[in-house]
C-alpha cells in the first residue's frame, strides 16, 4: 500500500503548483488527476492539426520584475515557455454594434491612461484616479506583489466595494465606464455583486504585460509536471477519487474509482470545495459548513465557437475583441435567451508556423447551464465515459453556432469563406473536462454585499484536509498561483515561501 505525505486531488495549475512546492521542501507527494491531459483550464485540444485552448488564451505580468514572472521563475518555468508579446498599443479592444471605434486597452499605466485619454480627454482626472486606485488595490494585496508578509488577506475596506459602483464614481461618460469595464468576462462581472477588488486585480495584470503562449497553454502544465517529477513527486493520470478516506484524528488517504487505496497523511484538494464534500462521508463534516459551500453560487459558464481557418486567408490578430451589442457590459451577465449572444469575446491563437496569419479564432458567449440542461445526464471523459448527446443536442449547438457566425460577420464581412472548419463546446463541455458541476469558468461568485460569505479558507473542517485553485482568493493564472502559495503556507510559512520565490529572483 502507497503512503505520502500530501496526496493532490486534480492536476489543475494551482494542484500542481502546490506539488512542485511541497515537493521543493521535502514532502513526498502524489497528484492524482482523473484524466489523460494534466492541467485542468491549462488542456488544450486539436481539430484538423489546429491547436485550441480550453481556459488559458492570455497571460499578464510576465515582464521581467513582475508578479507572475517571478512566481514563474520560481517554479522553473519562465525559460521554458515558448511566448508571444501582444500589441502594447491595444492587447484588448472593446467595441460596440452602435460605435465602430476600437477602444484600447493599451500596456502600462501611462500608456494606458493616454491611449483612453485621446479618446476622453474630458475625463483626465477620473482616468487617473482608476489606474491609482488598481495600483493601490495591488499594493494593499501583498502576496499578489510577491511580498514578504505575515498577512495574506486584502483589506477589508477593499472587499465591500463594487467594481460598477466605483467606475462610475471615478467617470461620468458613458462609454468610458463601459471601456474600462469592458473586458469583464475575465471574471464574469455582475454589475450588483462583482467586487473592486476582482476588477483591480485582473484588470491590473494583463496593463502591466500581456503576453499569448505560443502553441497553447499546455506547455505550462507539462514543464510543470516534469520539474515536479523532478522534485521526487508522484503523478498519476486517469486516477480519478471516489472517496475521502477520514479516520478518528483526519485525513487517512483517498480511493479511487478503479478501487485502489492511496494513505496520506494530509489531502489538497484542487477541486471545486462543493465537489471535494461530495468525496467525504456525511458525518465527517459538520452540517453547517457543508450547507455553507453547497450553497455558494458558480459564475456563468460560455459557449465557445472554434474556427481552423484556410491557410493564409485571416490575418493574425495580436489583440484580443471584447465586443457589445449595445454600450452596457455589464447587463450580458443576465443576458435574455431570445438576444444571445449580447456580447462575445475573441481570441485568436499564436501559433509557430506563422506571425502573418492565424490558423484558428475562439469566440465566447456567456451561457447558463440551464441550457443545457436537457442533455446534463451525459458525459464525454475519454476513456472512461463517452456519450452521444443525441441528435437535438447537436442541433442546438449548430443554432448557437450559425448565431455567432452572424455578429462575426458584422465585424470581419467574409469571414465564412476562409473558414475550413469549425467545431462547438458547451457548458457541458466544460463541466466535464474542467470539472466544475455547472461548467462554471471561475468558479464560485465574489459578492460585494456579502464579502465572507465567499471567502474560503484552504484548511476545511476536517483534519488535515485542505483546498486550493480558483476558488480560494481568485481564479486566473496569478490568481491560482497566490492560492497555491496560500496553500502551501500552512505547511511552511508564508514568509518562508514569499522569501523563497525572491530568492529564486
Amino acid at each position: 500500500m502507497t503512503k505520502y505525505d500530501v496526496l493532490i486531488i486534480g492536476s489543475g495549475l494551482g494542484g500542481l503548483e502546490c506539488a512542485y512546492i511541497l515537493a521543493k521542501e521535502g514532502y513526498s507527494v502524489c497528484v492524482l488527476e482523473k484524466n489523460r491531459q494534466l492541467g485542468g483550464n491549462l488542456q488544450i485540444f486539436v481539430r484538423d492539426k489546429v491547436i485550441f485552448d480550453t481556459g488559458v488564451h492570455y497571460i499578464g505580468g510576465l515582464d521581467e520584475g513582475q508578479n507572475l514572472h517571478q512566481f514563474f521563475t520560481y517554479f522553473e518555468l519562465m525559460d521554458k515557455l515558448k511566448l508571444r508579446r501582444m500589441d502594447p498599443d491595444g492587447f484588448d479592444r472593446v467595441t460596440f454594434d452602435d460605435d465602430p471605434k476600437e477602444y484600447r486597452h493599451a500596456m502600462g499605466y501611462e500608456r494606458f491612461y493616454e491611449t483612453l485619454l485621446k479618446d476622453f480627454p474630458h475625463e483626465k482626472e477620473g482616468l487617473r484616479r482608476y489606474c491609482q486606485a488598481l495600483q493601490r488595490i495591488c499594493d494593499d494585496s501583498p502576496v499578489y506583489r510577491v511580498q514578504s508578509v505575515v498577512a495574506e488577506e486584502l483589506s477589508m475596506q477593499h472587499m465591500d466595494i463594487g467594481a460598477k459602483p466605483f467606475i462610475e464614481d471615478c467617470v461620468k461618460d458613458h462609454t468610458l465606464r463601459n471601456v474600462l469595464a469592458g473586458t469583464n468576462p475575465l471574471y464574469v462581472g455582475y454589475p450588483d455583486r462583482t467586487p473592486l477588488y476582482v476588477h483591480a486585480l485582473v484588470t491590473n495584470t494583463y496593463i502591466e504585460s500581456s503576453w499569448k503562449c505560443v502553441d497553447g497553454g499546455a506547455q505550462i502544465a507539462r514543464h510543470l509536471a516534469k520539474n515536479i517529477k523532478a522534485q521526487g513527486a508522484d503523478i498519476f493520470r486517469y486516477s480519478e477519487v471516489s472517496r475521502i478516506i477520514i479516520g478518528d484524528k483526519g485525513v487517512e488517504g483517498v480511493e479511487t474509482t478503479d478501487g485502489r487505496r492511496i494513505e496520506a497523511k494530509y489531502v489538497i484538494s484542487n477541486i471545486h470545495p462543493s465537489q471535494t464534500l461530495d468525496l467525504v462521508e456525511k458525518e465527517r463534516v459538520r452540517k453547517a459548513y457543508r450547507k455553507r459551500i453547497k450553497g455558494l453560487e458558480n459564475s456563468l459558464s460560455v459557449f465557445s465557437l472554434h474556427l481552423v481557418f484556410k491557410p493564409n486567408t485571416f490575418e493574425y490578430l495580436n489583440h484580443n475583441y471584447y465586443h457589445y451589442k449595445e454600450k452596457d457590459v455589464w447587463s450580458c451577465t443576465y443576458y435574455q435567451e431570445e438576444k444571445w449572444p449580447e456580447n462575445y469575446v475573441i481570441f485568436v491563437p499564436a501559433n509557430s508556423k506563422s506571425e502573418v496569419y492565424a490558423d484558428s479564432m475562439n469566440v465566447m458567449a456567456y451561457m447558463r447551464f440551464e441550457e443545457v440542461m436537457p442533455w446534463m445526464d451525459t458525459h464525454n471523459t475519454i476513456p472512461r465515459r463517452v456519450s452521444d448527446r443525441g441528435k437535438t443536442y447537436e442541433e442546438f449547438k449548430e443554432e448557437k453556432a450559425q448565431l455567432l457566425f452572424a455578429e462575426l460577420e458584422k465585424k470581419f464581412p467574409g469571414i465564412r469563406s476562409k473558414v475550413k472548419a469549425y467545431y462547438t463546446t458547451s457548458p457541458l463541455s466544460y463541466r466535464d473536462y474542467i470539472g466544475t458541476s455547472d461548467g462554471s469558468m471561475y468558479g464560485i461568485i465574489k459578492d460585494y454585499n456579502q464579502p465572507l460569505r465567499s471567502f474560503i479558507s484552504p484548511r476545511t473542517k476536517v483534519p488535515n484536509l485542505y483546498l486550493t485553485g480558483q476558488n480560494l482568493n481568485m481564479h486566473g493564472m496569478l490568481g491560482v498561483t497566490v492560492s497555491a502559495f496560500i496553500t502551501c503556507s500552512r505547511f511552511c510559512g508564508l514568509k518562508y515561501l514569499i522569501d523563497k520565490v525572491k530568492e529564486r529572483n
